[in-house]
């Protein structure tokens, strides 16, 4: 299986396959969902960032209209 490629496992499939096998397509989960939270954290730190500026920006401008 490619990264990024899912596939899906019907009810019966999984009653089929072998231990040994599910508990490894369930690391492979695991693993899978941890390294796309990781992205996620660091979008979400950036665009964080990002409109912290932003609205460090507007804040300055809103003061000078109003002020």
């Amino acid at each position: 299986m490619n990264k990024g490629e899912g596939f899906i496992i019907t009810k019966e499939t999984w009653q089929a396959t072998p231990k040994e096998q599910r508990d490894w397509i369930m690391f492979e989960t695991v693993q899978n969902m941890v390294a796309r939270m990781e992205v996620l954290e660091r979008w979400n730190k950036a665009l964080s960032f990002t409109g912290g500026i932003i609205g460090g920006i507007a804040a300055v401008l809103g003061f000078k209209i109003v002020g």
